[in-house]
């Protein structure tokens, strides 16, 4: 009697952990894709080499995130195409005293993807983006080039998101 309590107690304790794993929880439409094939993104800006920055750094989160691989075209389960479609600037702030002078800006990249399978499949698709701000100096051109790096790292981690995540 008291084993066959024991044990209905210790089921029902377990009964509760059931749902859970450990581990990357991809959503159901990706449950195949283990590997995933980045090329170089389309530029649609007047920025050069703005794409090899923002492929980069999306890859880099990929690999930080875990929950898929990055492979080769030809052994990926899943292929990510996107296209930068603007980059924003836009006055945060402006100078005490002068309204025509900015002394911070917000900058902000846009990106286009979709996920299509290894049939050409669309898998997933939308739209992300990534901002940062930055204080202007001397050169507002550097100081802008300078703040790239952390709108494409904050646009990274919002596309890995909805991709591992679904949301």
């Amino acid at each position: 009697m008291k084993a066959s309590f024991a044990l209905a107690i210790g089921t029902l304790c377990l009964s509760g952990c059931l749902g859970y794993h450990i581990g990357p929880v991809k959503p159901n439409y990706l449950r195949d894709v283990q590997t995933i094939a980045v090329p170089t993104f389309k530029n649609k800006t007047l920025l050069p080499r703005v794409e090899v920055l923002v492929s980069d750094t999306v890859i880099k989160q990929f690999q930080q995130d875990g929950t898929f691989r990055i492979a080769g075209n030809e052994n990926a389960d899943a292929r990510l195409e996107g296209e930068i479609m603007r980059v924003d600037r836009t006055p945060a702030r402006f100078v005490r005293g002068n309204v025509l002078a900015t002394r911070e800006f917000n900058l902000t990249l846009r990106l286009k993807y979709k996920l299509l399978g290894r049939s050409g499949q669309s898998l997933a698709g939308g739209e992300v983006s990534g901002s940062t701000s930055f204080f202007v100096g001397s050169d507002p051109t550097t100081d802008e080039r300078q703040a790239l790096p952390l709108a494409a790292e904050q646009l990274a981690t919002n596309l890995v998101t909805q991709l591992s995540e679904g949301w």
